[in-house]
């Protein structure tokens, strides 16, 4: 009988003297954002060096909590371990930190300065420890609560050194990112491995620990680059330089396989793709294919507009998330979508992507549509005539095919691909910079809506007289006409203020930079009596509630209805107002 492979387990595997790597593994979909959507599964890697002082570099989260404490007992007495090394902080980390300390309790922390800040958001502070005017100098020392449990926490700067004995001179590196902002490299001269973090990674799952078989890995690890650093090429650039000081002999990144075989290659690979224009023409091609026919269709396309010099990101709509539809529309500089008919009308799954379009794409990006049918093709003439009544221009004439597409139709296919591309390099020539003032309030609704996915974001609302606000991140559009979106809000937060039928409040969606000082303010809880917004910029809109002004963008919503659910609070809201207030800002996202 055949073994089952688990659904979750840790390989162990020597990497180097004294060194171990623990794969924390997973074969299916660990989070639903958009980097793991190829569903290849994933590693969270996490290092043991134990020399005469021993370091765990970077515990896995919460999801592996049990099964790696349990597989990391069996390799290392924990009362024994010295440091716990955290590359970047989030908050599903610190979950297996926080049951991790308990059995290691003489272990030191060590983090970078703005991760000791989101560190010092989840534990409560204690007196700092007494320092000599050296470690003043040198680091920030400090202790800190766990439960009843205390421990040290030591901040890590650029260029300092740690030995741990027996030639293992650890190196560190800062290597800040806007998305990772805390991020560290660490060199290990004993071993020459270099541990780059969310760098040189790939989110595949199997057997290998290394990288034989790296030439299977490219497109996981193209992909992985373009999700993770497409929007930071600057910070990336900065990073590789800072790093080519060491002779690395093996990277061990946070997931996926070590790189040793390819090592040279996937460096040479970053620079380049570092070196792509940021600003190059990528359009979305959005589709669902009931028998094939319409996916032969979408592959013709994709070819024309590929051969024109088009990144084309392709998305079959029946497996990806309206949360990776809305982000592939944001990045994209047109669209094209395509459908078969069933039953008279287009699938669920295109009626959900062009809802996104209409509520928040902006018709000054260029659309083209086509689709197969049997008996009828309502659906492709739906999607064409809701697009132009929107005020889309297309690419291309709508191509529609019986049955399955003839050579014929798929040479116009890929013929329509190139045509798609030469608009789109006429449309950004003739495009305007900005949208002018005249834009109408639906429109600005629209704008500020679609800034909602994946984002951090302050609920504002008064409380009598008292202005109240909390962090969230739970936040999803929930309807189109009208707008509206649900949250989950926590019973220990202040759901009392969102329980009300027609209760107002804002939604402040944060940006990044000034809206990490945001993010910090509001995730310690309110004290009694205390005005929290007392020093920040705000205005009251016109439902009585804060608007922080340091915001990207916000809403004003009034709650419709509320389910209990266990533990939370699913409240669906309706949108009445909202703005952008930062058009060129970008977007707040939960890290890790």
């Amino acid at each position: 009988m055949e073994s089952k492979i688990p659904a979750r387990d840790v390989q162990v595997a020597l990497i180097g003297p004294s060194t171990l790597v623990l794969r924390s593994r997973t074969w299916d979909r660990l989070k639903f954002e958009l980097e793991y959507a190829r569903q290849r599964g994933t590693t969270a890697n996490s290092y043991l060096i134990q020399a005469r002082q021993t370091l765990l570099i970077d515990p896995p989260g919460e999801s592996f909590t049990s099964i790696f404490l349990e597989e990391l007992a069996q390799h290392q007495y924990l009362q024994r371990l010295d440091f716990i090394l955290l590359s970047h902080v989030n908050f599903n980390r610190i979950a297996t930190l926080k049951a991790l300390l308990p059995l290691a309790p003489y272990a030191m922390v060590l983090c970078s300065k703005p991760g000791s800040i989101t560190l010092r958001a989840a534990f409560e502070e204690m007196d700092p420890l007494p320092r000599s005017r050296d470690e003043e100098e040198a680091a920030d020392l400090g202790i800190f609560y766990n439960g009843d449990q205390s421990f040290r926490l030591r901040v890590i700067r650029d260029g300092d050194r740690l030995d741990l004995g027996e030639g293992h001179e650890l190196h560190f590196r800062t290597v800040p990112t806007p998305r990772h902002p805390d991020a560290l490299c660490t060199y290990d001269p004993a071993t020459g491995i270099l541990y780059t973090d969310k760098l040189f990674g790939a989110h595949v799952c199997d057997e290998q620990v290394f990288d034989e078989h790296w030439r299977q890995l490219s497109e996981d690890r193209r992909y992985y680059f373009d999700c993770l650093h497409r929007n930071q090429l600057p910070q990336v650039k900065a990073a590789l330089a800072k790093l080519e000081e060491f002779p690395a002999q093996i990277y061990a990144p946070a997931h996926g396989p070590l790189v040793r075989h390819s090592l040279r290659r996937l460096r040479l690979d970053y620079h380049t793709w570092c070196e792509e224009d940021p600003g190059e023409q990528r359009v979305a091609l959005l589709y669902t294919s009931a028998y094939g026919n319409t996916g032969l269709m979408a592959m013709a396309i994709a070819q024309g507009l590929e051969r024109a010099g088009v990144k084309v990101e392709r998305i079959n709509c029946e497996w990806a998330t309206p949360e990776e539809i809305a982000q592939a529309l944001e990045r994209c500089q047109g669209f094209v979508i395509g459908s078969p008919t069933l039953a008279g009308h287009p699938p669920v799954q295109i009626q959900t992507a062009l809802g996104i379009i209409l509520s928040s794409v902006p018709t000054t990006r260029l659309a083209g549509v086509f689709g197969s049918y049997g008996w009828s093709g309502e659906a492709v003439d739906l999607i064409e005539s809701k697009l132009l009544n929107a005020g889309f221009s297309l690419g291309f004439e709508t191509i529609r095919a019986k049955f399955k597409p003839t050579p014929e139709i798929l040479e116009a296919c890929q013929e329509a691909g190139s045509q798609f591309a030469q608009a789109l390099r006429k449309a950004k020539r003739a495009r305007a910079p900005r949208q002018t003032s005249s834009e109408t309030q639906a429109d600005r609704v629209g704008q500020a809506l679609s800034r909602v996915v994946g984002s951090l974001c302050v609920v504002t609302a008064l409380q009598g007289e008292t202005r109240r606000g909390f962090l969230t991140w739970s936040v999803a559009q929930a309807s189109f006409n009208p707008p509206g979106l649900t949250l989950s809000v926590s019973k220990e937060q202040e759901a009392e203020l969102l329980t009300h039928p027609q209760a107002p409040f804002v939604l402040n969606i944060l940006r990044e930079g000034k809206g990490s000082n945001l993010q910090r303010h509001f995730q310690r809880p309110q004290r009694p009596g205390e005005d929290r917004f007392a020093g920040l910029a705000t205005a009251t809109a016109e439902n009585g509630c804060p608007i922080l002004l340091e915001a990207l963008a916000y809403l004003e919503c009034r709650v419709k209805t509320w389910m209990d659910c266990g533990d939370r609070y699913l409240v669906y809201a309706e949108v009445e107002r909202g703005k952008v207030l930062d058009p060129t800002g970008v977007t707040a996202m939960r890290r890790g």
